[in-house]
């Protein structure tokens, strides 16, 4: 092992946001749930599976490539990805039985390593708003795919990026869209969702951009957005745009006998946990786990614990009965599972998955958890368990290319999974 060292109704939803600390100011059609925790607030979900896995509703082979996952409102499916050309990323509306109802070209994709769209998009009322891996942030006008307005952020606010462009998902609240182009001019920038101008932008700290997409959370009665840049954890107001606190107390040691890169080169894609003022995050490349403390008016942080077995590369982690669910890295095609006490930080398990699977994403619905092996595509149900990695079911994903790398979603009873230009929907009733 790796050495240790110290979330339906209107009513169901804003249960789910209680419980998680955050009331439901942002969106709760976007990243990774109504909560942006991997959790969603499903229920009567399959136990088991059938050998074969749940039955397959749909699939379609026109999502274009892309990385990022659908968003499910009302009657109509939302997908991000490439075009045909692969020279612009498009904004696709389907029906529930995956029939496709427009597409929109609304970006440029990154032009370098790994280009596939990334942008998870966020639906408000009538709008969707997205950022392109060049940084230009969308509204779409989601009954015909019609753009309202776009920005050019990377080149509006001077962003700095790492070798992966940007990879953001945008947080929607308040009638406003926050984007992170981080940098020399700005850190973190709020729009105008009606109009794509400037409300506040935060100091800058200098830094180059991370993957993370940021988080609104309430503590003691006052709200704050944590979000990231390569080197700074950071709380901002999300009414003035000033940075509250910051933290840079995390990173891979400066250790030759440790692989990976030095501290300067942090790596982050994860949004961080929220829990009653404690924020979790971790990444991987040896950078490790963190858990931190709140102060009682969100002007500071102190450190409560670190981790070194659990230190997740781009596949998220979730929050189940006070422990962290979620895979590691080892090197970039292989990793293992591992589960993580929330109040202490001591490692229940790691383990292999077997069979030639690695890490990879992770979300979870009615009690169970749901894994997506980036490495061979296969898809397990796993009962939440402190003391093993517990598999009940599994399948395999054969139609796409490239990473398995798109984050599950669930939503109405359906599973749905991304791989590039692959959508399927499975059932899970």
């Amino acid at each position: 092992m790796k050495r240790q060292s110290k979330h339906l109704t209107l009513y169901v939803f804003v249960m789910a946001f209680v419980t998680a600390g955050i009331l439901p100011a942002q969106t709760p059609y976007g990243w990774r749930g109504p909560a942006r925790n991997g959790v969603y607030p499903e229920s009567g979900l399959l136990k088991t599976w059938p050998q074969n896995g749940p039955a397959l509703l749909w699939e379609t082979l026109d999502a274009g490539k892309g990385y990022s996952s659908p968003v499910v409102v009302g009657d109509r499916l939302y997908l991000t990805g490439m075009n045909e050309d692969e020279d612009k990323e498009i904004f696709s509306a389907y029906t529930l039985d995956g029939k496709k109802i427009y597409e929109t070209a609304y970006g440029t994709p990154w032009n370098q390593t790994y280009p596939e769209t990334r942008t998870t998009p966020a639906i408000e009322g009538d709008k969707a708003y997205v950022i392109s891996g060049s940084g230009e942030i969308a509204c779409i006008r989601i009954a015909d795919g019609a753009i309202v307005w776009k920005v050019n952020g990377g080149e509006t606010f001077e962003r700095k990026t790492g070798n992966w462009g940007t990879s953001e998902c945008p947080l929607v609240f308040d009638n406003k869209v926050i984007y992170t182009p981080s940098g020399d001019q700005t850190t973190i920038v709020a729009l105008d969702a009606s109009t794509g101008n400037v409300v506040w932008k935060t100091r800058p700290l200098g830094d180059t951009g991370a993957y993370v997409s940021p988080l609104l959370i309430t503590y003691k009665g006052k709200r704050q957005i944590i979000g990231s840049t390569a080197k700074n954890l950071i709380g901002v107001n999300p009414e003035t745009g000033a940075i509250e606190w910051t933290f840079s107390n995390w990173g891979p040691p400066a250790d030759p006998s440790r692989p990976g890169p030095p501290p300067f080169a942090n790596i982050a894609p994860n949004t961080p946990l929220y829990q009653d003022g404690r924020i979790f995050f971790c990444h991987g490349y040896n950078i490790g786990a963190y858990m931190l403390q709140l102060n009682d008016n969100l002007t500071g942080v102190s450190l409560l614990w670190s981790n070194n077995d659990l230190d997740t590369h781009h596949g998220g982690y979730v929050l189940m009965n006070g422990l962290i669910y979620g895979s590691n890295w080892i090197n970039n095609t292989q990793g293992n599972w591992v589960a993580v006490d929330w109040n202490t930080g001591e490692t229940k398990y790691e383990t292999d998955w077997g069979g030639g699977r690695s890490k990879g994403s992770i979300i979870a619905a009615d009690d169970m958890l749901y894994c997506y092996d980036e490495r061979r595509g296969t898809v397990g149900l796993v009962r939440p368990n402190a003391e093993k990695f517990d598999v009940v079911g599994m399948f395999r994903i054969t139609k796409g290319e490239g990473p398995f790398w798109a984050h599950p979603v669930i939503s109405g009873g359906k599973l749905y999974l991304r791989h590039g230009h692959a959508l399927m929907a499975y059932n899970l009733r």
